[in-house]
This record gives structure tokens, sequence and C-alpha cells, in this order.
């Protein structure tokens, strides 16, 4: 959620809040947007903890915040920007198949494909 790593200046000390990815609120990033049918991963859940180092030691000390979350768990990981990354290899494969004018389910297929040569537990969907 948020972050400060300016130790030592003006008394202020390194931090790091964590929240679930899921809190907050949608914000539309236009004036005059009007959502439809779309939906967000946004629902609220408050579940977050603060951390910051220890002082003369080495490592952090973990505050729990809040413990609750207002959602279940994800089943799957499919659809989740994190995993659905691409590696650089994968870039690179793309890169020479769309120059190849290659259909991009063509091209997804060939990052899952059948012969397991790429990675095996990619998320990847095909946007």
């Amino acid at each position: 959620m948020r972050y400060d790593t300016q130790a030592g200046s003006r008394g202020r000390i390194s931090f790091v809040l964590i929240g679930c990815e899921r809190s907050g609120q949608y914000r539309c990033r236009k004036k005059d947007c009007v959502r439809r049918d779309t939906g967000s991963r946004k629902c609220g859940c408050p579940f977050k903890f603060h951390g910051k180092p220890v002082i003369g030691e080495q490592g952090w000390m973990v505050k729990l915040m809040c413990g609750i979350q207002n959602h279940e768990l994800a089943k799957s990981l499919v659809g989740h920007p994190y995993v659905g990354r691409l590696t650089m290899d994968e870039k690179t494969i793309i890169a020479d198949k769309t120059k190849s004018m290659v259909k991009p389910r063509n091209i997804l297929l060939t990052l899952k494909g059948p012969l397991k040569e790429h990675n095996v537990n990619s998320y990847t969907t095909i946007k």
C-alpha cells in the first residue's frame, strides 16, 4: 500500500504498509466515467499489516493492523496480474511471432503448448 525508504531524512523512519490487493474502492480515471457491465477486483478488504526495521538489529518488526478479510481466497491464479506476467524469454517469443503475423491465439498455444518446452506454470491469458 505504502512505503518510505528515506531513513535519516528529517527524522523519518523507514516503513512498509502491506495490504490486500482487493482493499479500497474502484476509482475511475476519467471524470465522466460511468461503469456499466464491468467488474472490479476491489471490495474494500480491511486486511493490512505494518512493518518497520528494528533499530540496532537486523530484521523487521511486523504489526498486524487488521487480520480480517471480507472475501474468499482465490481458488486459482488464472487472470491474476502478478502471476500472468511474461518472462523475458516469453516476451522475445511473442515479439518474433508478432512480426511473423502469427495470430494471438496461436502465440498463446506456443507459450502453453503440449511440448512443455516453455514455462509449464504459466498463467498468461490471451490479453
